[in-house]
C-alpha cells in the first residue's frame, strides 16, 4: 500500500509539473506572437487637418515612438491652430506592454500603490488606453466615461507607408455618435544621434 501512495504522488507530481510547464509555455509563446513595434520606432511631424462643420483647421502634430523592454511608448504633441490666432498645445505620453492577447498591448500610465505602473481607472474620469498592431496599422483607443455615465472613444490610426512615414486617421466619438474626424501625413524624422 505504501508503494501505490509514492507511485500515486509522483504521478501528480509529475502531471502538476507538466501542466505547469504547458501554462508557461502558452504564456510566453501568447506573449511572443504580439506584433512589432520596431517598424513604428521613430519620430514623425506633420499636420492634420480637421473635417468639422465643413470647416478645415490645421494642427501641428509631433510623435514619437519608442521601444521599451515590455513594450512601447507612444509620446504626442499636438499643437492646434485657433481661427482668432491663438495657439493650444495639448501633450500625452502613453506606456504600453505586451498581454497574453496577440497583438494587443495594455496601458500603464501612472504608479501604483507599490510603485509599479497601471491603468487609468474610467470611472474616476481618467482615461483607460490599450493599443493594437494589425499589419502596418498600429492603433490606439482611449476610453473616457462622463460625469453622466456616458462615454467618449478616441481612436487613433497611424498606418505605415512605403517610405515609412505615418498616415494618420483620428475619430471622436461620443456614445456611439462620430463628432470628429481627423487626417493627416506625419514624416519620419532623421534620428537624432
Amino acid at each position: 500500500m505504501a508503494y501505490t501512495i509514492s507511485v500515486t504522488r509522483k504521478h501528480w507530481f509529475i502531471c502538476l509539473m507538466f501542466i505547469g510547464f504547458l501554462c508557461l509555455s502558452g504564456v510566453s509563446a501568447t506573449t511572443a506572437y504580439a506584433a512589432s513595434i520596431e517598424p513604428f520606432v521613430g519620430s514623425y511631424h506633420g499636420t492634420t487637418i480637421e473635417h468639422a462643420d465643413y470647416e478645415l483647421q490645421a494642427r501641428d502634430l509631433d510623435v514619437t515612438i519608442t521601444s521599451t523592454e515590455r513594450g512601447f511608448v507612444v509620446d504626442w504633441t499636438t499643437v492646434i491652430h485657433k481661427t482668432d490666432g491663438r495657439k493650444k498645445t495639448l501633450q500625452l505620453d502613453v506606456e504600453f506592454y505586451a498581454t497574453e492577447r496577440p497583438d494587443i498591448y495594455g496601458s500603464a500610465m501612472r504608479s501604483g500603490l507599490f510603485g509599479k505602473r497601471v491603468p487609468n481607472d474610467p470611472l474616476k474620469g481618467e482615461p483607460f488606453f490599450w493599443a493594437r498592431i494589425v499589419d502596418k496599422t498600429l492603433t490606439i483607443h482611449a476610453l473616457y466615461i462622463n460625469d453622466e455615465g456616458g462615454y467618449e472613444m478616441q481612436v487613433y490610426k497611424r498606418t505605415l507607408d512605403d517610405d515609412g512615414n505615418l498616415d494618420l486617421v483620428f475619430r471622436r466619438f461620443r456614445d456611439g455618435e462620430q463628432i470628429r474626424d481627423i487626417t493627416g501625413k506625419l514624416t519620419r524624422q532623421p534620428d537624432r544621434y
